[in-house]
Protein backbone atom coordinates (compact mmCIF):
# COMPACT_ATOMS: atom_id res chain seq x y z
CA UNK A 1 0.00 0.00 0.00
CA UNK A 2 1.35 3.34 -1.01
CA UNK A 3 0.57 5.74 1.86
CA UNK A 4 -0.15 9.73 1.95
CA UNK A 5 3.19 11.59 2.93
CA UNK A 6 1.66 13.59 5.99
CA UNK A 7 4.67 14.37 6.92
CA UNK A 8 5.45 16.36 3.86
CA UNK A 9 2.28 17.78 3.83
CA UNK A 10 2.20 19.62 6.72
CA UNK A 11 6.30 20.91 6.34
CA UNK A 12 4.55 22.21 3.09
CA UNK A 13 2.01 24.22 5.09
CA UNK A 14 4.72 25.19 7.32
CA UNK A 15 7.16 26.58 4.63
CA UNK A 16 4.23 28.44 3.40
CA UNK A 17 3.42 30.14 6.41
CA UNK A 18 6.91 31.15 7.56
CA UNK A 19 6.95 33.09 3.77
CA UNK A 20 3.75 34.46 4.36
CA UNK A 21 4.86 36.22 7.87
CA UNK A 22 8.11 37.08 6.36
CA UNK A 23 6.08 39.20 3.46
CA UNK A 24 8.14 36.58 0.95
CA UNK A 25 4.51 34.98 -0.09
CA UNK A 26 1.05 36.21 -1.33
CA UNK A 27 -1.82 33.89 -0.78
CA UNK A 28 -3.28 33.26 -3.85
CA UNK A 29 -1.43 34.75 -6.42
CA UNK A 30 1.48 32.13 -7.25
CA UNK A 31 -1.01 29.30 -8.66
CA UNK A 32 -1.93 29.65 -11.80
CA UNK A 33 -5.21 28.71 -12.94
CA UNK A 34 -3.63 26.01 -15.26
CA UNK A 35 -1.94 24.46 -12.70
CA UNK A 36 -5.46 24.74 -10.28
CA UNK A 37 -7.25 22.39 -13.47
CA UNK A 38 -4.66 20.09 -13.61
CA UNK A 39 -4.63 19.34 -9.96
CA UNK A 40 -8.66 18.99 -9.63
CA UNK A 41 -8.31 16.93 -12.95
CA UNK A 42 -5.98 14.73 -11.34
CA UNK A 43 -7.59 13.97 -8.45
CA UNK A 44 -10.28 13.13 -10.85
CA UNK A 45 -8.04 10.36 -12.89
CA UNK A 46 -6.62 9.26 -9.43
CA UNK A 47 -10.52 8.74 -7.95
CA UNK A 48 -11.49 6.86 -11.38
CA UNK A 49 -8.47 4.23 -10.97
CA UNK A 50 -9.97 3.71 -7.60
CA UNK A 51 -13.48 3.67 -8.38
CA UNK A 52 -14.61 5.81 -6.00
CA UNK A 53 -18.09 7.47 -6.32
CA UNK A 54 -18.72 8.61 -10.54
CA UNK A 55 -20.77 11.86 -9.67
CA UNK A 56 -17.51 12.98 -7.34
CA UNK A 57 -15.38 12.22 -10.50
CA UNK A 58 -17.78 14.23 -12.77
CA UNK A 59 -17.32 17.43 -10.18
CA UNK A 60 -13.81 17.55 -10.24
CA UNK A 61 -13.54 17.29 -14.15
CA UNK A 62 -16.12 19.37 -14.73
CA UNK A 63 -14.47 22.10 -11.92
CA UNK A 64 -11.33 21.52 -13.87
CA UNK A 65 -12.34 22.34 -17.62
CA UNK A 66 -14.08 25.72 -16.12
CA UNK A 67 -11.19 26.87 -13.98
CA UNK A 68 -8.88 25.93 -17.28
CA UNK A 69 -10.93 28.43 -19.38
CA UNK A 70 -10.59 31.46 -17.03
CA UNK A 71 -8.44 34.33 -17.27
CA UNK A 72 -9.35 35.90 -13.69
CA UNK A 73 -7.00 34.27 -11.55
CA UNK A 74 -9.37 32.29 -9.35
CA UNK A 75 -6.97 31.62 -6.39
CA UNK A 76 -7.61 35.64 -5.75
CA UNK A 77 -11.10 34.74 -5.35
CA UNK A 78 -12.78 34.53 -1.79
CA UNK A 79 -14.89 31.53 -1.08
CA UNK A 80 -17.98 33.14 -1.90
CA UNK A 81 -17.27 34.59 -5.40
CA UNK A 82 -15.77 31.13 -6.32
CA UNK A 83 -19.36 29.69 -5.74
CA UNK A 84 -20.94 32.15 -8.00
CA UNK A 85 -18.95 30.50 -10.87
CA UNK A 86 -20.95 27.36 -12.37
CA UNK A 87 -19.20 24.21 -12.08
CA UNK A 88 -17.72 25.26 -8.67
CA UNK A 89 -19.63 24.15 -5.37
CA UNK A 90 -18.65 24.94 -1.68
CA UNK A 91 -16.56 21.73 -1.79
CA UNK A 92 -14.56 22.89 -5.33
CA UNK A 93 -13.92 26.04 -3.74
CA UNK A 94 -12.21 24.70 -0.43
CA UNK A 95 -10.04 22.75 -1.97
CA UNK A 96 -9.06 25.56 -4.56
CA UNK A 97 -8.02 27.94 -1.85
CA UNK A 98 -6.06 24.75 -0.52
CA UNK A 99 -3.90 24.59 -3.94
CA UNK A 100 -3.82 28.45 -3.64
CA UNK A 101 -2.02 28.60 -0.55
CA UNK A 102 -0.36 24.69 -0.51
CA UNK A 103 0.15 23.81 -3.88
CA UNK A 104 -2.33 20.97 -3.40
CA UNK A 105 -5.08 19.45 -0.72
CA UNK A 106 -5.54 16.69 1.42
CA UNK A 107 -7.48 14.76 -0.27
CA UNK A 108 -5.78 14.64 -3.17
CA UNK A 109 -2.69 13.62 -1.31
CA UNK A 110 -4.68 10.72 0.34
CA UNK A 111 -5.49 9.46 -3.59
CA UNK A 112 -2.25 9.60 -4.49
CA UNK A 113 -0.96 7.85 -1.86
CA UNK A 114 -3.38 4.81 -2.64
CA UNK A 115 -1.46 4.56 -6.18
CA UNK A 116 1.69 3.81 -7.26
CA UNK A 117 3.41 7.31 -8.44
CA UNK A 118 4.72 5.72 -11.17
CA UNK A 119 0.89 5.08 -12.76
CA UNK A 120 0.43 8.81 -13.08
CA UNK A 121 3.06 9.18 -15.27
CA UNK A 122 1.57 6.79 -17.40
CA UNK A 123 -1.59 8.54 -17.67
CA UNK A 124 -0.11 11.15 -19.47
CA UNK A 125 0.75 8.18 -22.29
CA UNK A 126 -1.81 8.22 -25.51
CA UNK A 127 -4.60 5.99 -25.23
CA UNK A 128 -3.69 5.13 -21.25
CA UNK A 129 -6.72 6.82 -19.30
CA UNK A 130 -7.14 6.23 -15.65
CA UNK A 131 -9.24 2.63 -16.56
CA UNK A 132 -6.71 1.49 -18.27
CA UNK A 133 -4.34 2.60 -15.71
CA UNK A 134 -5.98 0.19 -13.01
CA UNK A 135 -6.19 -2.67 -15.39
CA UNK A 136 -2.73 -2.61 -16.14
CA UNK A 137 -2.13 -2.50 -11.77
CA UNK A 138 -4.77 -4.73 -10.50
CA UNK A 139 -4.51 -7.80 -13.17
CA UNK A 140 -0.71 -7.55 -14.51
CA UNK A 141 1.30 -5.39 -11.26
CA UNK A 142 2.04 -2.79 -13.41
CA UNK A 143 3.01 0.18 -11.61
CA UNK A 144 6.31 2.22 -14.14
CA UNK A 145 6.48 3.10 -17.79
CA UNK A 146 9.12 0.32 -17.78
CA UNK A 147 6.79 -2.25 -16.40
CA UNK A 148 4.60 -1.63 -19.13
CA UNK A 149 7.49 -1.61 -21.38
CA UNK A 150 8.47 -4.94 -20.52
CA UNK A 151 4.85 -6.03 -20.11
CA UNK A 152 4.42 -5.10 -23.98
CA UNK A 153 7.73 -6.33 -25.27
CA UNK A 154 6.95 -9.61 -23.24
CA UNK A 155 3.31 -9.70 -25.31
CA UNK A 156 1.83 -9.82 -21.31
CA UNK A 157 -0.41 -7.07 -22.31
CA UNK A 158 -2.24 -9.15 -25.18
CA UNK A 159 -3.33 -11.68 -22.10
CA UNK A 160 -5.98 -9.31 -21.21
CA UNK A 161 -9.50 -9.05 -21.80
CA UNK A 162 -9.59 -6.13 -24.43
CA UNK A 163 -6.40 -6.04 -25.05
CA UNK A 164 -4.44 -7.38 -27.78
CA UNK A 165 -1.46 -7.12 -30.13
CA UNK A 166 -2.10 -3.69 -31.25
CA UNK A 167 -2.72 -2.32 -27.69
CA UNK A 168 0.91 -3.59 -27.05
CA UNK A 169 2.28 -1.69 -30.19
CA UNK A 170 0.09 1.19 -29.01
CA UNK A 171 1.84 1.04 -25.74
CA UNK A 172 5.22 0.73 -27.23
CA UNK A 173 4.79 3.56 -29.59
CA UNK A 174 3.32 5.93 -26.74
CA UNK A 175 5.91 5.11 -24.22
CA UNK A 176 8.70 6.53 -27.12
CA UNK A 177 7.11 9.45 -27.55
CA UNK A 178 6.51 10.65 -24.07
CA UNK A 179 10.46 9.75 -23.88
CA UNK A 180 11.21 11.89 -26.76
CA UNK A 181 8.73 15.18 -25.75
CA UNK A 182 10.62 15.20 -22.52
CA UNK A 183 13.74 16.10 -24.14
CA UNK A 184 11.39 18.48 -26.81
CA UNK A 185 9.97 22.16 -26.31
CA UNK A 186 7.42 23.58 -27.91
CA UNK A 187 8.00 25.85 -31.11
CA UNK A 188 7.16 29.04 -31.76
CA UNK A 189 4.63 30.09 -34.73
CA UNK A 190 7.69 31.37 -36.37
CA UNK A 191 9.70 27.67 -35.86
CA UNK A 192 6.72 25.67 -36.92
CA UNK A 193 6.27 27.84 -40.01
CA UNK A 194 10.04 27.01 -41.12
CA UNK A 195 9.08 23.08 -40.31
CA UNK A 196 5.88 23.77 -42.81
CA UNK A 197 7.29 25.56 -45.65
CA UNK A 198 9.92 22.84 -45.73
CA UNK A 199 7.59 20.14 -46.16
CA UNK A 200 5.55 21.89 -48.33
CA UNK A 201 8.32 21.45 -50.64
CA UNK A 202 7.84 17.73 -51.24
CA UNK A 203 3.37 17.70 -51.22
CA UNK A 204 1.59 18.37 -53.93
CA UNK A 205 -0.42 21.18 -53.71
CA UNK A 206 -4.30 20.72 -52.88
CA UNK A 207 -3.29 17.26 -51.18
CA UNK A 208 -2.77 18.39 -47.91
CA UNK A 209 -4.07 20.50 -44.96
CA UNK A 210 -2.03 21.81 -41.92
CA UNK A 211 -3.99 20.73 -38.92
CA UNK A 212 -3.62 20.20 -34.94
CA UNK A 213 -3.17 23.36 -32.66
CA UNK A 214 -1.14 25.42 -35.61
CA UNK A 215 -4.27 25.49 -37.48
CA UNK A 216 -5.89 26.72 -34.25
CA UNK A 217 -3.93 29.79 -34.09
CA UNK A 218 -2.00 28.78 -30.96
CA UNK A 219 0.90 30.89 -29.66
CA UNK A 220 3.16 27.67 -29.31
CA UNK A 221 3.07 24.30 -31.28
CA UNK A 222 4.10 21.07 -30.00
CA UNK A 223 4.13 18.98 -32.69
CA UNK A 224 2.91 19.55 -36.98
CA UNK A 225 -0.36 17.47 -37.94
CA UNK A 226 -1.26 17.39 -41.68
CA UNK A 227 -3.81 15.35 -43.31
CA UNK A 228 -3.07 14.47 -46.59
CA UNK A 229 -5.22 12.67 -49.43
CA UNK A 230 -1.93 12.23 -51.10
CA UNK A 231 -0.92 8.23 -52.15
CA UNK A 232 0.93 7.16 -48.91
CA UNK A 233 3.26 5.04 -50.83
CA UNK A 234 4.38 7.70 -52.84
CA UNK A 235 4.37 10.91 -50.72
CA UNK A 236 6.44 8.50 -48.07
CA UNK A 237 9.13 8.56 -50.89
CA UNK A 238 9.20 12.18 -51.54
CA UNK A 239 9.05 13.01 -47.31
CA UNK A 240 12.76 10.90 -46.92
CA UNK A 241 14.05 13.78 -48.81
CA UNK A 242 13.86 16.50 -45.98
CA UNK A 243 13.46 14.07 -43.08
CA UNK A 244 16.01 13.95 -39.78
CA UNK A 245 14.64 10.78 -39.01
CA UNK A 246 11.56 8.37 -39.66
CA UNK A 247 9.57 7.71 -36.96
CA UNK A 248 7.25 5.86 -38.45
CA UNK A 249 6.04 5.01 -41.88
CA UNK A 250 2.50 3.44 -42.99
CA UNK A 251 -0.26 3.45 -45.10
CA UNK A 252 -2.31 5.19 -42.53
CA UNK A 253 0.27 7.71 -40.85
CA UNK A 254 3.73 8.78 -41.44
CA UNK A 255 5.72 10.51 -38.78
CA UNK A 256 9.58 12.07 -38.72
CA UNK A 257 11.27 14.69 -37.45
CA UNK A 258 12.37 17.61 -39.68
CA UNK A 259 14.36 20.48 -38.46
CA UNK A 260 14.33 18.68 -35.19
CA UNK A 261 10.45 18.67 -34.73
CA UNK A 262 7.94 16.17 -35.20
CA UNK A 263 5.63 16.22 -38.29
CA UNK A 264 2.45 13.26 -38.23
CA UNK A 265 0.93 12.80 -41.66
CA UNK A 266 -1.94 11.15 -41.74
CA UNK A 267 -4.18 9.85 -44.82
CA UNK A 268 -6.99 9.65 -45.74
CA UNK A 269 -9.39 9.88 -48.35
CA UNK A 270 -11.03 12.86 -50.26
CA UNK A 271 -14.69 11.76 -49.05
CA UNK A 272 -13.41 11.98 -45.46
CA UNK A 273 -11.13 14.71 -45.88
CA UNK A 274 -13.72 16.74 -43.84
CA UNK A 275 -14.04 14.36 -40.24
CA UNK A 276 -10.18 13.68 -40.41
CA UNK A 277 -9.16 16.81 -41.05
CA UNK A 278 -11.69 18.02 -38.06
CA UNK A 279 -10.69 15.55 -35.41
CA UNK A 280 -6.83 16.64 -36.12
CA UNK A 281 -7.61 20.16 -35.73
CA UNK A 282 -8.84 19.54 -32.07
CA UNK A 283 -8.78 20.74 -29.57
CA UNK A 284 -9.97 17.23 -27.60
CA UNK A 285 -12.27 18.78 -25.11
CA UNK A 286 -13.78 20.44 -28.59
CA UNK A 287 -14.02 17.18 -30.29
CA UNK A 288 -15.35 15.65 -27.36
CA UNK A 289 -18.07 17.86 -27.39
CA UNK A 290 -19.24 17.32 -30.77
CA UNK A 291 -19.11 13.52 -30.31
CA UNK A 292 -21.45 14.40 -27.34
CA UNK A 293 -23.93 15.87 -29.11
CA UNK A 294 -23.68 13.44 -32.09
CA UNK A 295 -24.42 10.90 -29.57
CA UNK A 296 -27.24 12.98 -28.42
CA UNK A 297 -28.86 12.11 -31.55
CA UNK A 298 -27.98 8.47 -31.71
CA UNK A 299 -25.24 8.93 -33.54
CA UNK A 300 -21.32 8.33 -33.70
CA UNK A 301 -19.05 10.59 -35.02
CA UNK A 302 -14.83 9.81 -35.27
CA UNK A 303 -12.50 10.82 -37.92
CA UNK A 304 -14.21 8.96 -40.68
CA UNK A 305 -17.45 10.04 -40.81
CA UNK A 306 -20.41 9.72 -38.65
CA UNK A 307 -22.35 6.57 -37.98
CA UNK A 308 -26.18 6.08 -37.61
CA UNK A 309 -26.67 3.60 -34.32
CA UNK A 310 -29.84 2.40 -35.08
CA UNK A 311 -29.46 2.11 -39.42
CA UNK A 312 -26.38 1.15 -39.18
CA UNK A 313 -25.60 3.75 -42.23
CA UNK A 314 -22.30 6.01 -42.27
CA UNK A 315 -22.41 9.56 -43.42
CA UNK A 316 -18.91 10.53 -44.90
CA UNK A 317 -18.22 14.37 -45.52
CA UNK A 318 -15.19 16.02 -47.65
CA UNK A 319 -15.56 19.27 -46.12
CA UNK A 320 -15.73 20.32 -42.62
CA UNK A 321 -18.69 22.50 -42.82
CA UNK A 322 -21.06 19.36 -43.72
CA UNK A 323 -20.35 17.95 -40.66
CA UNK A 324 -21.52 21.04 -38.68
CA UNK A 325 -24.31 21.59 -40.68
CA UNK A 326 -25.16 18.05 -40.77
CA UNK A 327 -25.09 18.46 -36.24
CA UNK A 328 -27.52 21.76 -36.72
CA UNK A 329 -24.62 24.08 -36.45
CA UNK A 330 -23.26 27.19 -37.95
CA UNK A 331 -19.41 26.30 -39.05
CA UNK A 332 -16.81 26.87 -36.11
CA UNK A 333 -13.76 28.48 -37.49
CA UNK A 334 -10.63 26.57 -36.50
CA UNK A 335 -9.27 29.45 -33.91
CA UNK A 336 -12.06 28.88 -31.79
CA UNK A 337 -12.37 25.10 -31.41
CA UNK A 338 -11.75 24.71 -27.32
CA UNK A 339 -15.30 24.30 -25.97
CA UNK A 340 -14.87 28.09 -24.38
CA UNK A 341 -18.82 28.68 -25.67
CA UNK A 342 -18.71 28.07 -29.56
CA UNK A 343 -20.74 25.24 -30.08
CA UNK A 344 -23.52 26.69 -28.02
CA UNK A 345 -23.10 29.56 -30.07
CA UNK A 346 -22.75 27.58 -33.18
CA UNK A 347 -26.16 25.88 -31.91
CA UNK A 348 -28.05 29.19 -31.49
CA UNK A 349 -26.07 30.69 -34.82
CA UNK A 350 -24.48 33.42 -32.32
CA UNK A 351 -20.86 33.18 -33.33
CA UNK A 352 -19.19 36.29 -33.28
CA UNK A 353 -18.24 37.54 -36.60
CA UNK A 354 -14.64 37.35 -36.11
CA UNK A 355 -12.11 40.35 -37.19
CA UNK A 356 -10.28 38.76 -40.37
CA UNK A 357 -6.76 39.65 -41.84
CA UNK A 358 -7.95 41.62 -44.79
CA UNK A 359 -9.28 44.28 -42.45
CA UNK A 360 -6.16 45.04 -40.90
CA UNK A 361 -4.97 48.78 -41.93
CA UNK A 362 -2.22 48.90 -40.29
CA UNK A 363 0.53 48.00 -37.73
CA UNK A 364 0.73 49.70 -34.58
CA UNK A 365 4.22 48.71 -33.05
CA UNK A 366 7.37 48.83 -35.41
CA UNK A 367 10.72 50.38 -34.42
CA UNK A 368 13.20 52.17 -36.98
CA UNK A 369 16.89 52.93 -37.30
CA UNK A 370 16.04 55.67 -34.99
CA UNK A 371 16.71 53.20 -32.39
CA UNK A 372 17.03 49.17 -32.68
CA UNK A 373 15.40 48.63 -35.74
CA UNK A 374 17.22 48.26 -39.37
CA UNK A 375 14.93 50.67 -41.77
CA UNK A 376 15.05 54.39 -41.65
CA UNK A 377 11.75 56.15 -41.84
CA UNK A 378 11.26 55.92 -46.17
CA UNK A 379 12.58 52.45 -46.37
CA UNK A 380 9.82 51.77 -43.30
CA UNK A 381 7.02 54.17 -45.40
CA UNK A 382 7.66 51.71 -48.89
CA UNK A 383 7.73 48.32 -46.44
CA UNK A 384 4.19 49.54 -45.17
CA UNK A 385 3.27 50.02 -48.81
CA UNK A 386 4.40 46.54 -49.45
CA UNK A 387 1.90 45.31 -47.18
CA UNK A 388 -0.95 47.22 -47.81
CA UNK A 389 -1.31 49.34 -44.80
CA UNK A 390 -2.48 52.78 -44.81
CA UNK A 391 -0.61 53.81 -42.02
CA UNK A 392 2.22 52.36 -39.59
CA UNK A 393 2.49 53.39 -36.04
CA UNK A 394 6.77 54.32 -35.44
CA UNK A 395 7.49 54.05 -31.87
CA UNK A 396 11.00 53.58 -31.20
CA UNK A 397 12.39 53.62 -27.20
CA UNK A 398 12.64 55.84 -24.76
CA UNK A 399 16.52 57.21 -23.87
CA UNK A 400 15.54 55.55 -20.61
CA UNK A 401 16.32 51.99 -22.48
CA UNK A 402 19.97 52.93 -22.86
CA UNK A 403 20.92 49.80 -24.83
CA UNK A 404 18.06 50.42 -27.22
CA UNK A 405 20.02 53.36 -28.24
CA UNK A 406 16.31 55.08 -27.42
CA UNK A 407 15.23 58.97 -28.10
CA UNK A 408 15.48 61.39 -26.05
CA UNK A 409 13.69 64.96 -26.71
CA UNK A 410 15.98 66.61 -29.71
CA UNK A 411 16.28 63.23 -31.37
CA UNK A 412 12.20 62.95 -31.58
CA UNK A 413 11.95 65.96 -32.65
CA UNK A 414 14.52 65.34 -35.51
CA UNK A 415 12.57 61.94 -36.74
CA UNK A 416 9.54 64.01 -36.62
CA UNK A 417 11.26 65.97 -39.73
CA UNK A 418 11.57 63.13 -41.02
CA UNK A 419 8.49 61.64 -40.65
CA UNK A 420 7.04 64.19 -42.53
CA UNK A 421 9.23 64.59 -45.20
CA UNK A 422 8.14 60.95 -45.88
CA UNK A 423 4.96 61.48 -45.50
CA UNK A 424 5.08 63.74 -48.10
CA UNK A 425 4.96 60.85 -50.74
CA UNK A 426 4.06 57.55 -49.27
CA UNK A 427 1.08 56.27 -49.60
CA UNK A 428 1.60 54.60 -45.88
CA UNK A 429 1.47 57.07 -43.64
CA UNK A 430 3.90 57.27 -40.63
CA UNK A 431 2.29 58.06 -36.84
CA UNK A 432 4.77 59.75 -34.60
CA UNK A 433 5.06 57.49 -31.65
CA UNK A 434 7.16 56.14 -28.91
CA UNK A 435 7.06 52.94 -26.70
CA UNK A 436 8.04 54.61 -23.27
CA UNK A 437 9.31 52.89 -20.73
CA UNK A 438 7.35 52.42 -17.61
CA UNK A 439 9.98 52.34 -15.21
CA UNK A 440 9.94 50.18 -11.72
CA UNK A 441 8.05 53.33 -9.64
CA UNK A 442 5.38 53.86 -12.31
CA UNK A 443 6.68 56.76 -13.71
CA UNK A 444 7.48 57.26 -17.66
CA UNK A 445 11.12 57.23 -19.26
CA UNK A 446 10.38 60.45 -20.98
CA UNK A 447 8.44 63.55 -19.42
CA UNK A 448 4.70 64.84 -20.12
CA UNK A 449 5.72 67.94 -22.19
CA UNK A 450 7.36 65.51 -24.82
CA UNK A 451 4.70 62.69 -24.80
CA UNK A 452 1.84 65.20 -25.75
CA UNK A 453 3.03 66.02 -29.11
CA UNK A 454 2.81 62.66 -30.22
CA UNK A 455 0.01 60.56 -31.95
CA UNK A 456 -0.01 57.49 -30.31
CA UNK A 457 1.81 56.57 -27.47
CA UNK A 458 3.05 52.71 -25.99
CA UNK A 459 3.53 52.20 -22.65
CA UNK A 460 5.57 48.95 -21.77
CA UNK A 461 7.56 47.45 -19.24
CA UNK A 462 11.55 46.71 -19.41
CA UNK A 463 13.25 46.06 -16.11
CA UNK A 464 12.22 45.12 -12.68
CA UNK A 465 10.85 42.11 -13.69
CA UNK A 466 10.72 40.16 -10.34
CA UNK A 467 8.49 43.04 -8.65
CA UNK A 468 5.62 41.35 -6.23
CA UNK A 469 2.54 40.94 -7.93
CA UNK A 470 0.68 44.07 -5.97
CA UNK A 471 3.73 46.24 -7.02
CA UNK A 472 3.86 45.63 -10.67
CA UNK A 473 0.28 45.93 -11.24
CA UNK A 474 0.15 49.00 -9.65
CA UNK A 475 3.05 49.81 -11.75
CA UNK A 476 0.84 49.27 -15.04
CA UNK A 477 -2.34 50.95 -13.60
CA UNK A 478 -0.09 54.25 -12.60
CA UNK A 479 0.86 54.34 -16.69
CA UNK A 480 -3.27 53.38 -17.74
CA UNK A 481 -3.36 56.36 -15.68
CA UNK A 482 -1.22 58.68 -17.53
CA UNK A 483 -3.17 60.83 -19.95
CA UNK A 484 -0.42 60.47 -22.51
CA UNK A 485 -0.06 56.59 -22.85
CA UNK A 486 -2.38 54.91 -25.09
CA UNK A 487 -1.77 51.39 -25.47
CA UNK A 488 -0.20 49.28 -22.60
CA UNK A 489 2.66 47.33 -24.84
CA UNK A 490 3.11 43.04 -24.47
CA UNK A 491 1.29 43.50 -21.34
CA UNK A 492 2.85 40.49 -18.87
CA UNK A 493 6.34 40.81 -20.50
CA UNK A 494 6.70 36.84 -21.32
CA UNK A 495 8.83 35.73 -23.83
CA UNK A 496 8.12 32.19 -25.22
CA UNK A 497 10.53 29.35 -24.12
CA UNK A 498 12.80 31.67 -22.39
CA UNK A 499 10.97 34.22 -19.85
CA UNK A 500 7.82 33.50 -18.13
CA UNK A 501 5.09 36.42 -17.89
CA UNK A 502 5.78 38.48 -14.47
CA UNK A 503 3.50 38.74 -11.73
CA UNK A 504 0.45 40.51 -12.57
CA UNK A 505 -3.17 40.46 -11.72
CA UNK A 506 -4.45 41.30 -15.99
CA UNK A 507 -8.49 41.29 -14.55
CA UNK A 508 -7.30 44.18 -12.59
CA UNK A 509 -5.76 45.45 -15.56
CA UNK A 510 -8.06 44.80 -18.09
CA UNK A 511 -10.51 46.51 -15.58
CA UNK A 512 -8.52 49.72 -15.39
CA UNK A 513 -8.34 49.92 -19.23
CA UNK A 514 -11.73 49.59 -19.55
CA UNK A 515 -12.38 52.22 -17.21
CA UNK A 516 -9.59 54.78 -18.39
CA UNK A 517 -10.30 54.38 -22.24
CA UNK A 518 -7.09 52.58 -22.82
CA UNK A 519 -6.41 49.63 -25.16
CA UNK A 520 -4.00 46.57 -24.29
CA UNK A 521 -1.43 45.53 -26.84
CA UNK A 522 -1.44 42.02 -28.62
CA UNK A 523 1.95 42.10 -29.57
CA UNK A 524 2.45 39.79 -32.60
CA UNK A 525 6.02 38.71 -32.38
CA UNK A 526 6.46 35.04 -32.73
CA UNK A 527 8.59 35.19 -29.53
CA UNK A 528 5.93 37.10 -27.25
CA UNK A 529 2.28 36.52 -28.26
CA UNK A 530 1.22 39.10 -25.43
CA UNK A 531 -1.48 39.28 -24.54
CA UNK A 532 -2.82 35.10 -24.49
CA UNK A 533 -6.15 34.46 -25.92
CA UNK A 534 -8.09 34.36 -22.77
CA UNK A 535 -6.82 37.93 -21.41
CA UNK A 536 -7.89 39.33 -25.18
CA UNK A 537 -11.42 37.73 -24.89
CA UNK A 538 -11.91 38.96 -21.21
CA UNK A 539 -10.81 42.75 -22.66
CA UNK A 540 -13.23 42.07 -25.51
CA UNK A 541 -16.28 41.40 -23.00
CA UNK A 542 -14.91 44.69 -21.00
CA UNK A 543 -14.99 46.91 -24.04
CA UNK A 544 -11.40 47.38 -24.31
CA UNK A 545 -9.91 47.98 -27.52
CA UNK A 546 -6.89 45.63 -28.67
CA UNK A 547 -4.09 46.91 -30.27
CA UNK A 548 -1.99 44.75 -32.57
CA UNK A 549 1.88 45.28 -33.42
CA UNK A 550 4.65 43.24 -34.66
CA UNK A 551 7.69 44.99 -32.84
CA UNK A 552 9.32 45.17 -36.02
CA UNK A 553 12.68 45.68 -36.15
CA UNK A 554 13.59 44.67 -40.14
CA UNK A 555 10.76 44.81 -43.04
CA UNK A 556 10.15 40.39 -42.73
CA UNK A 557 9.28 40.82 -39.12
CA UNK A 558 6.03 42.75 -40.53
CA UNK A 559 4.61 39.37 -41.54
CA UNK A 560 3.92 38.61 -38.30
CA UNK A 561 1.15 40.41 -38.06
CA UNK A 562 -1.01 37.11 -39.00
CA UNK A 563 0.22 35.56 -36.05
CA UNK A 564 -1.33 38.51 -34.08
CA UNK A 565 -4.80 38.72 -36.10
CA UNK A 566 -5.15 34.55 -35.26
CA UNK A 567 -4.17 35.19 -31.65
CA UNK A 568 -6.81 37.41 -31.60
CA UNK A 569 -9.69 35.51 -33.56
CA UNK A 570 -8.65 33.06 -30.81
CA UNK A 571 -9.90 35.80 -28.10
CA UNK A 572 -13.35 36.27 -30.32
CA UNK A 573 -12.39 39.93 -31.46
CA UNK A 574 -14.10 41.71 -34.10
CA UNK A 575 -13.28 44.10 -36.40
CA UNK A 576 -14.59 46.71 -33.71
CA UNK A 577 -12.62 45.82 -31.38
CA UNK A 578 -9.22 45.73 -33.12
CA UNK A 579 -7.64 49.58 -33.28
CA UNK A 580 -5.42 48.26 -37.05
CA UNK A 581 -9.00 48.37 -38.47
CA UNK A 582 -9.38 52.25 -37.87
CA UNK A 583 -8.28 54.78 -40.29
CA UNK A 584 -5.40 57.06 -39.60
CA UNK A 585 -7.44 59.86 -38.43
CA UNK A 586 -10.36 57.31 -36.80
CA UNK A 587 -6.77 56.49 -35.01
CA UNK A 588 -5.58 59.75 -34.55
CA UNK A 589 -9.26 61.14 -32.70
CA UNK A 590 -9.10 58.11 -30.81
CA UNK A 591 -6.56 58.24 -29.27
CA UNK A 592 -6.22 62.56 -28.53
Amino acid sequence: MHRINENAYVETRTKKKVRQERGEYMEGMEVSNGKIADQLHLMAQLLEILEENPFKIRAYIRAAEVIGRLATPVAALSPKDLETIAGIGPAIAEKVHEIAANGTFPELEEARGRVPPGLIEMLTLEGVGPKTARVLWKKLHIETLDDLEKAARGHRIRTLKGFGEKKERGFLKAIAIARQRKEERRMTRLEADLVIEEVKRVMREGTYDVAGSYRRGKSTIGDIDIVSVDTPSTLNRRLTQIADEVLDEGERKTSFRCRGSRVDIRYTTRSTLGTMLLYLTGSKAFNIRLREIALQKGWRLNEYGIRDLTLGTVHEFSREAEIFSFLGMDPIVPELREDWGEIDAALSHNLPNLVERSQIRSDLHVHSSWSDGNLDIPALAKAGEAHGYTHLLCTDHSSSLGIARGLDEPALRRQAHEIEISNRDSSCQILHGVEVDILADGTTGLPSRILKDLDVVIGSVHSAFSQEIDVMTRRVLSAIGNEHIDIIGHPTGRLLGQREAYAIDMPRVIAAAAEAGKALECNASPFRMDIDDLHIREAVTKGVPISIGTDSHGPGDLAWMDYGVKLCRRGWAEPGNILNTMSVDGLREWAS
